[in-house]
């Protein structure tokens, strides 16, 4: 049996496959990866490497076998049909009769486009017969944290998220929580709405790098028309700009808010603090 992780060399995924050799042999996991070099570290470790694609269903075929554990990171290529990808791995993972899979979606409360595609891959899993956990993952820290440049740079937070709040936790949170699903026993069928401990707004986010930076940081509340241009200025597509400010819309209204309690559950541990993660940015 082995634990299978796809997506192995991503932020996610590291974090998941250094969380996976503290808990069992190196030989029983396999890293996913679409370059080898990019995992020539875990390798050496003694993880198993596996190249496949989600696009060239042909590299999935030897991929899994009976009894395994698999981790499917849902893929990020907003572009390229990312509910046939993932069937793509799911039809693997049946044929060869898995005894988990895994899937990291998004909240179920989330309205906004960029649930769409995890709402499309939960009904093929569901629709599959395939013994499931629905890991859904809510919002990062790092999401914010890491692009940090331009808000110490003008001195705000701009999003469209009025007084909405987020109750975000670190990407090691989220996959130590996965973790204990693919290590543990009794995640068969269920599905966790995983997010932090506590909500946060973004005045007190802006607050949180201004106390952290030692600069005057203010929250620049804007329309979610003016996000949407800001981010295509910034360079990002069209297309993905647009979802991600709608993502904001969703926040105002509550959708990413919930705290269930789920991800503190699964680790064992309190959920890692924005603050904390804006401190280690800003010494980073």
């Amino acid at each position: 049996m082995s634990i299978v992780v796809t997506g192995a060399t991503g932020h996610l995924g590291r974090h998941v496959i250094e969380g996976l050799l503290e808990k069992v042999p190196a030989d029983q996991i396999t890293a996913v990866v679409r370059d080898a070099e990019k995992a020539a570290g875990f390798a050496a470790r003694g993880v198993k490497i596996a190249v496949a694609n989600y696009n060239e269903p042909e590299t999935l075929g030897t991929l899994f076998a009976a009894g395994d554990k698999v981790l499917l990171i849902s893929g990020n290529e907003f572009d390229k049909g990312r509910v046939a990808q993932h069937q793509v791995v799911l039809d693997a993972a049946k044929a060869a009769g898995v005894a988990l899979f895994a899937y990291t979606s998004a909240p179920g409360t989330l309205t906004a486009a960029l649930a769409d595609d995890h709402k499309g891959t939960e009904k093929a899993i569901l629709e599959s017969d395939v013994p499931y956990a629905l890991l859904r993952n809510g919002w990062y820290n790092e999401n914010y944290s890491e692009n940090l440049a331009p808000v110490l740079e003008y001195g705000a937070v701009t999003q469209a998220a009025g007084d909405g709040k987020v109750a975000s936790a670190a990407r090691a949170d989220y996959a130590a929580a996965a973790v204990a699903v693919l290590t543990g026993e009794g995640h068969e069928n269920k599905t966790y709405e995983l997010s932090g401990d506590t909500a946060w707004s973004f005045a007190e986010y802006a607050a949180l790098v201004a106390e952290r930076s030692g600069k005057e940081i203010v929250y620049n509340a804007v329309s979610v028309e003016a996000l949407t241009g800001i981010l295509t200025g910034a360079g990002l597509p069209g297309p993905l700009a647009a979802i991600l400010a709608g993502v904001d819309a969703s926040i105002e209204k509550g959708e990413l808010a919930g705290t269930s309690g789920d991800l503190s559950r699964l680790t064992g541990r309190p959920t890692t603090p924005v603050a904390e993660s804006i401190a280690a940015a800003l010494k980073g």
